[in-house]
Order: C-alpha cells, then sequence, then structure tokens
C-alpha cells in the first residue's frame, strides 16, 4: 500500500527563514499593524494539543515561566499587558502590548503601544504537526533593537538579543510542556542556596 504525497512538499520553516519567497515575504504581511525593522522567525514541534498550548501561551501571566529575560508581565485587561524585560547592563525595558488580532487555537498577533522602549509586534502561530506529532509553534517577531546596530551587537554580547532569546525560550516551552519541568544546565540559585542551609 502506497501513501499518498502532495506534489508540492510542505514548507515547516518559520515565513521569515522559509525558503518559499512568497512564505517569506508574507511573514511581514501577517502582522497587523507591524513595528520594527527586524524580523526573526522561531519554530518548535511540540507532542502536545493545539488546544491546550494555546490556551497556556494565551494567559500572558504563563509567560515568565519559560522566558528568561521577562521580569513580570501585568495583565491590564483582555487584550492589553505590560511587559518589563530585562536588558543588557541589568537595566529593563518596558511596553504595553495590545492584542491586535487572534483565532482561537490557532494565533495570536500583538504590537506594542506607542511610546515602547522597544517598539515590537509579532505572532505566534500553532498548527497541527503532521503525522499526529502534536503542534507546530511558529514565533514570528519584529522589531527595533534599543540604540540600533549598537543596542544589538552589546544585546548579542549578553545574550539577550530576541533572535537567541526566542530560540531558547520556545525550547524552554517545549520542555514545560512536554515535561511540566525546564531542564536546567547547571544548579539554580534556589538550590545553591538549599545545599547552604
Amino acid at each position: 500500500m502506497s501513501e499518498r504525497h502532495d506534489a508540492t512538499p510542505r514548507d515547516d520553516a518559520p515565513l521569515s527563514t522559509s525558503k518559499d519567497s512568497d512564505a517569506a515575504e508574507a511573514a511581514g504581511e501577517t502582522i497587523v499593524d507591524a513595528r520594527g525593522s527586524s524580523l526573526i522567525g522561531r519554530t518548535v514541534t511540540i507532542n502536545r494539543p493545539r488546544a491546550e498550548l494555546f490556551a497556556y501561551w494565551r494567559d500572558f501571566s504563563n509567560l515568565p515561566r519559560f522566558m528568561d529575560n521577562i521580569v513580570r508581565i501585568d495583565i491590564l485587561d483582555e487584550c492589553r499587558s505590560h511587559w518589563v524585560i530585562k536588558a543588557p547592563g541589568g537595566r529593563t525595558v518596558e511596553w504595553d502590548s495590545v492584542v491586535t488580532e487572534e483565532a482561537d487555537g490557532e494565533y495570536i498577533a500583538w504590537a506594542s503601544a506607542e511610546g515602547a522602549d522597544v517598539p515590537n509586534s509579532g505572532r505566534i502561530d500553532f498548527r497541527d504537526a503532521s503525522g499526529g506529532r502534536g503542534t507546530v509553534v511558529t514565533a514570528t517577531i519584529l522589531y527595533d533593537p534599543p540604540a540600533g546596530m549598537v543596542g544589538r551587537l552589546i544585546a548579542k554580547m549578553f545574550q539577550r538579543e530576541p533572535a537567541i532569546q526566542a530560540r531558547r525560550d520556545l525550547r524552554r516551552f517545549k520542555q514545560l510542556m512536554e515535561t511540566g519541568e525546564i531542564a536546567t544546565a547547571a544548579r539554580t540559585r534556589a538550590e545553591l542556596e538549599e545545599e547552604k542551609d
């Protein structure tokens, strides 16, 4: 018995890095109220149902559990939240974020409000993975690095550059959703404190 294959193979790459030029061009067009000039995209496949992953992400108070640079997110109402993020040099940056568009179980799009320290916008997409392998989660983010190119270089040196952070955050999200915990390579500060007692 032979399997049926589509004539055109499906490209699971993030829109921003897809080899399909139409898909790459669509990356910027899928973000309503685009804010920012630097585009990044990251994708991960998570062995959990799409609806479960969407619901967890949509409760923005969950995001600091796996997004390392988030100090806190204050929920202002159903569509607005205030974000405080770690920046290089021990600083923080802040902005209000507004959900600009969403489809339950499929995607959430956002944009920073006027006056953000780091203007940004983006979209998180959730779609069923082929072969019943769970869910493909794709983050597509536009942002303006603080202080332009110099700020981006400094952020990269301190590992706080959004492209690096997005890859790590999605990896931690996968670990948390599949295992219930996030693996760490070193002992945490809390573990070190416990050992001192």
